[in-house]
């Protein structure tokens, strides 16, 4: 079955969450679940939303820092991730720390990044 499109490429979040996500070694973009899902082979970052909360992010942080993020009012357990262990950060709750977003994604693609990956990755 097919997904409607659930984005727009003129949303005003997804063109620099794109950059940053596309800057990790090997790291592609994939329309899925009518979403841009992020990839090194497998799913590490995916643009996404809910009705009350239309622009974000869901990604998967390191589990020691899950229980800190979720008392952070931006952050909330998305619907079908949440029981993964993944994280949603919404970009409209407070001005979106870019630096912060790229560090949630450099851990999140370090959980599903091949050992080359990660070389070409601390190589920089």
């Amino acid at each position: 079955m097919t997904h409607p499109r659930m984005y727009s490429d003129d949303d005003p979040y997804l063109s620099e969450l794109r950059g940053l996500a596309l800057e990790l070694p090997e790291a592609t973009e994939v329309e899925a679940w009518g979403r841009p899902t992020f990839r090194a082979g497998k799913i590490f970052a995916v643009y996404s939303g809910i009705e009350e909360r239309p622009y974000g992010v869901i990604l998967k942080p390191d589990s020691d820092e899950r229980a800190a993020l979720l008392q952070d009012d931006r952050f909330y357990t998305p619907p079908y991730y949440g029981p993964g262990g993944w994280v949603a950060l919404d970009f409209d709750a407070a001005p979106v720390d870019w630096d912060e977003v790229a560090e949630l994604l450099d851990a999140s693609y370090r959980q599903i990044a091949l050992k080359r990956q990660l070389k070409a990755l601390d190589a920089r």
